[in-house]
């Protein structure tokens, strides 16, 4: 059985979410909207293709501008708007661009983390705080599917900065009793990704305009793959479940679909899906990156009584189906 979120615990809560203009928070920002939140984004880059602008949400919540880094300016919406919920996405998420600019990837998402950590512990409103980690702060591991005991041992850039910001949260959970947890998802795919290089949008995009979809590893790497609503789902339900029991603070969770799939797997699927005769171009380029990583979502469903709304092939017809409107209406 999918679980939903509780529109009543969310109705009229203040509810800051950082990374609102990326690809979960997008999705997030919508289901709080539609909840009845009043709902604060920290916003810093202005992206008009953003499902934040692009659907008009942006013009439905207060929009405070600034870096995720600048703590002195978290705690002043955090206080000004008397929050009681924090939901932190805030990320540089791209693989390659860590791999060449590690410095920014480390200072968004390790520093950026920390501000925002410390920022709460000083607001007194503040109740409940999610940090969004991922299965990369894993890092490599012979035994799978991983679940939330096993160590963080990121080895490259972005891997390290999960990691990273996934023990400092749990330190402040130790050491504070900061009424944090974390979720650790697989890879997010849905409408409104315009991160070209990642194989979902670039896989329908190749289809859309006849070309054949490229694929830069092997295609036997095997990696979860997660609707992004429903990781925007899972951070509401881990927050409505921390709000009424204190003994999940510090924990992490993994939500999956527990659907392992190979690149070359889930292309085959999207063009079968759009109903296309195309063949991938392998190329075999990918370096940094971890051939096997899928994880367990036992402790969510035990614990959380957490669900996916979304099955695999439905969150890509979704998908699919977003793109078809996007490139038709944007002509690019």
């Amino acid at each position: 059985m999918a679980t939903d979120i509780d529109k009543g615990f969310w109705q009229d809560r203040p509810t800051l979410v950082t990374g609102a203009t990326g690809l979960v928070g997008g999705y997030l920002a919508r289901r709080l909207v539609q909840a009845g939140a009043d709902v604060v984004c920290l916003v810093r880059d202005w992206v008009p293709q953003s499902e934040l602008v692009q659907a008009g949400l942006i013009e439905q919540v207060k929009v405070v501008r600034g870096d995720v880094r600048d703590q002195s300016l978290l705690e002043r919406a955090l206080g000004e708007y008397e929050i009681d919920t924090t939901i932190h996405l805030a990320a540089q998420t791209i693989v390659g661009i860590a791999n060449r600019n590690p410095i920014s990837t480390f200072e968004t998402n390790v520093a950026g983390t920390w501000a925002l950590l410390e920022a709460c512990r000083r607001t007194p409103t503040v109740r409940q705080i999610i940090v969004a980690s991922s299965d990369k702060a894993y890092g490599e591991h012979a035994q799978l599917p991983y679940k939330e005991d096993a160590p963080l041992v990121g080895g490259h850039p972005y891997d390290v900065s999960k990691s990273c910001a996934d023990l400092i949260a749990q330190a402040y959970s130790k050491t504070y009793d900061s009424p944090v947890a974390v979720t650790r998802c697989g890879n997010f795919y849905g409408g409104g990704d315009l991160n070209w290089n990642r194989i979902v949008p670039g896989t329908i995009r190749s289809v859309l305009r006849g070309q054949r979809p490229v694929i830069r590893s092997d295609g036997k790497f095997v990696r979860d793959y997660f609707y992004a609503e429903d990781g925007a789902v899972a951070n509401l339900i881990l927050a409505e479940k921390l709000a009424a029991d204190a003994t999940l603070r510090g924990h992490a969770f993994n939500f999956s679909n527990e659907t392992q799939v190979t690149v070359l797997e889930l292309v085959t699927r999207i063009l079968n899906l759009m109903k296309s005769d195309l063949e991938p171009e392998i190329r075999n380029e990918a370096v940094n990156e971890i051939r096997h990583q899928y994880l367990s979502a036992d402790k969510a469903r035990r614990l959380l009584g957490w669900r996916p709304l979304f099955s695999l092939d439905q969150g890509l017809e979704q998908t699919i189906d977003w793109y078809r409107e996007f490139l038709g209406t944007n002509g690019k």
